[in-house]
């Protein structure tokens, strides 16, 4: 939840101490514009912005709309100094969010070419005190948002498994856990997908694999689990996509939606 006390952070990150720019008298009016087409998020949150600020802003399209470049997505009416110190926050924030969004829409549009089914995920792999706007531009991309921390499902990696062995690791965190949250184990070899699942795993992550060797993995893991859950992860790019998709996984999981989406591009136009 973005809370007051996050958008105060931002805003004196990029005031400063004694910041004289934006010392602008009189009432203005503002609108934030795309300079590219893509799909918008994060306009909650750019609201936001201005609102503490006593900017009176509204949003002009939803997150997870499709925009044009042109297109004014957010409109400001308010004190020229609030309007000028929120408005590289707001544009950051939404640039950030809808860079996310719309690499997102790209990757599920990639794997509806292969499957009408699979899901495209994120991953922790999120910006600090970010994750929340990022997982949320994530959805508004038509993406899912896996687990949005360590409390929402157990993963067993191969640290676990080191430390445990694989069914001993499986074993320890059930006892612990509530009956609602599922349990994830890593593999790197295909021949181990099943005995994950045997091990007690609701999902069974089949990590940096080829294609090749996810297809055998979900193969081996459907003739006797067929009910365990499939997924796809590890350095997948948007252009590989279309080839884990055809493996029959449940779930492509990719970190580069968030840590490696490139920004929105939009400009924000003051007394307009």
């Amino acid at each position: 939840m973005l809370t007051d006390t996050t958008i105060e952070q931002w805003l004196r990150e990029d005031v400063g101490h004694h910041d004289v720019t934006n010392h602008v008298p009189g009432e203005t009016t503002g609108r934030l514009v795309a300079k590219e087409s893509g799909v918008a998020a994060g306009l909650d949150a750019a609201v936001a912005v201005f609102a503490y600020l006593g900017v009176d802003a509204a949003q002009s399209v939803a997150d997870g709309e499709r925009i044009e470049a042109g297109d004014a997505v957010l409109t400001v009416e308010g004190s020229a100094r609030a309007v000028l110190r929120g408005e590289r926050v707001a544009v950051n924030i939404a640039g950030h969010a809808s860079g996310i969004a719309t690499k997102t829409q790209t990757a599920v549009s990639a794997a509806r070419q292969a499957s009408d089914d699979v899901r495209i995920a994120g991953t922790r792999k999120t910006t600090p005190g970010l994750r929340g706007i990022e997982k949320r531009a994530v959805v508004a991309g038509g993406g899912d948002s896996h687990r949005l921390d360590l409390s929402h499902m157990v993963m067993v990696k191969d640290n676990h498994v080191a430390e445990m062995g694989m069914e001993g690791a499986v074993s320890h965190f059930r006892e612990r856990v509530s009956f609602a949250t599922n349990i994830e184990v890593e593999v790197e070899e295909p021949a181990d997908a099943p005995r994950a699942a045997s091990a007690g795993a609701d999902i069974v992550l089949l990590d940096n694999m080829s294609p090749a060797q996810t297809a055998e993995a979900v193969d081996t893991l459907r003739a006797d689990h067929p009910d365990v859950l499939a997924e796809a992860s590890g350095g997948i790019s948007v252009e590989d996509v279309p080839a884990y998709a055809r493996t029959g996984v449940d779930i492509i999981s990719m970190g580069c939606l968030t840590h490696s989406a490139d920004t929105l591009d939009y400009s924000f136009r003051t007394g307009q």
